[in-house]
């Protein structure tokens, strides 16, 4: 797919690491599945993927956390 973000690159699977954060909670999620723009670096997550994502920087948040830094799990 053409990036939204450029306007000029065209988005490869690859794999990112995904920073989240709310109040003092800092989550980085890495080796996350996603479409990624060739040109500009962008990426694009599908509704699986930035769910599961979302779930664990949630549990992140309710556990109190400060900083967490996990490897993406399906």
């Amino acid at each position: 797919m053409k990036c939204v973000i450029c306007k000029q690159g065209e988005t490869v699977p690859g794999r990112v690491a995904v920073t989240l954060q709310r109040g003092e909670t800092i989550v980085i999620i890495r080796d996350v599945p996603a479409q990624v723009c060739q040109d500009c670096g962008e990426y694009y997550l599908d509704e699986p993927v930035a769910s599961n994502v979302y779930a664990r920087g949630e549990e992140a948040v309710n556990r109190h956390a400060e900083v967490e830094i996990l490897h993406y799990a399906a």
